[in-house]
């Protein structure tokens, strides 16, 4: 249910194709040192658009520099530091290792099995570091997946459930822009939840899995599908629009009103609508 919170890299300016790339390589490093090099395995471009977002806001100071590392081990690339960063880090590792732990029961993956297993012990450092956002994660993970179990009909309970854990990743802390952070956080996850059942309609029904719309019985409807994604979307816009943002927020903006929307549209496009 992630990678859907990226930027449309044919749009982004050199300079923001360095530093998003920064971000990125930024996070995996600390992935690296805080959480094991399995953890690198589950990375995702949506904790760099978290660590932007907040590293916008609050505008930290930051560590710089170059590095090789496994995937990269002759050319130096680029990275930046801050404690946005390694929050990022840490909710990466506790959300992969709860989408591992998904697909382990869904699909019997082996290796995400392995993997969960190998990342388990790491969080209890995070959920001592962050333990308001770590249980967001756990609760709203049990509500999903008892809402998946009851074949639930309604597609705003399942996405609101994510929508709760996004909105706690968004709030790094309790201060002014908790409440703007919040709202921003809800409508994200809604959107990334309804967009990922969308994108898996015809898998989940080849595979008998669950999908909101398959439970609500009325068939495939991508105009009434992006009705909801817009809706949501606008809401996140709205509430993403009030914060006080200057650095990277070309990038940002790029990636909320371009970026999330490119698989989507991709798909769109493969089947005529």
């Amino acid at each position: 249910m992630f990678g859907y919170v990226t930027a449309n890299w044919k749009e982004l300016t050199k300079e923001q194709q360095n530093r998003y790339g920064a971000v990125y390589c930024g996070i995996c490093r600390r992935i690296c040192q805080q959480s094991g090099n399995a953890g690198r395995l589950g990375l995702s471009y949506d904790m760099a658009f978290l660590a932007l977002l907040l590293m916008s806001l609050y505008e930290p100071e930051e560590d710089s520099g170059k590095d090789p590392c496994m995937l990269h081990p002759v050319k130096r690339r680029p990275w930046v530091d801050n404690a946005y960063i390694r929050y990022a880090a840490d909710m990466n590792v506790a959300l992969a290792y709860y989408n591992c732990l998904d697909d382990w029961q869904d699909d019997g993956k082996r290796s995400a099995k392995l993997l969960a297993n190998t990342l388990e012990k790491y969080l209890p450092g995070i959920e001592a570091r962050f333990p308001r956002q770590s249980a967001a994660i756990r609760d709203c993970i049990a509500r999903l997946s008892g809402l998946e179990k009851a074949n639930c009909g309604n597609p705003d309970e399942p996405a609101g459930a994510f929508g709760d854990l996004m909105a706690e990743l968004l709030t790094y802390e309790e201060n002014l822009w908790a409440a703007d952070l919040r709202q921003m956080g809800h409508a994200l996850g809604r959107f990334i939840y309804l967009l990922d059942a969308a994108l898996d309609y015809d898998k989940d029904k080849r595979k008998g899995k669950y999908n909101p719309y398959l439970a609500m019985g009325t068939g495939k409807d991508w105009p009434r599908w992006e009705e909801y994604l817009v809706l949501a979307m606008g809401r996140c816009c709205a509430a993403f629009e009030k914060l006080p943002l200057v650095q990277d927020k070309a990038l940002l903006d790029n990636i909320l009103y371009s970026g999330v929307w490119v698989k989507y549209r991709g798909k769109g496009q493969e089947e005529g609508t």
